[in-house]
């Protein structure tokens, strides 16, 4: 499997407040950041895996939903969470 315990606990205590810390909007988008990265690059070997595609979809719209409601709550915690996983160019 390509998320252990370890990568997500590791995930959690980068960008939540520790590793046990699964509820922060931060670690949520951390995490989704990690899943979309590796679904993208398992789609550019398999073009036609639609099913994979959708679900890459929902993690975006999850994500996007996440960082709605961090920019809504507090625009400093979106900037330093956008520049920290380098999500906008």
């Amino acid at each position: 499997m390509y998320l252990t315990k370890e990568k997500k606990q590791e995930i959690f205590e980068k960008y939540g407040k520790s590793n046990s810390d699964t509820g922060s909007a931060e670690g949520q988008i951390a995490l989704f950041s990690y899943r979309i990265s590796h679904l993208t690059e398992h789609l550019k070997v398999n073009k036609k895996d639609y099913s994979t595609e959708h679900a890459l979809v929902k993690l975006v719209g999850k994500r996007r939903n996440l960082l709605d409601y961090i920019k809504n709550k507090d625009i400093e915690r979106y900037r330093a969470i956008i520049k920290e996983l380098g999500i906008r160019k």
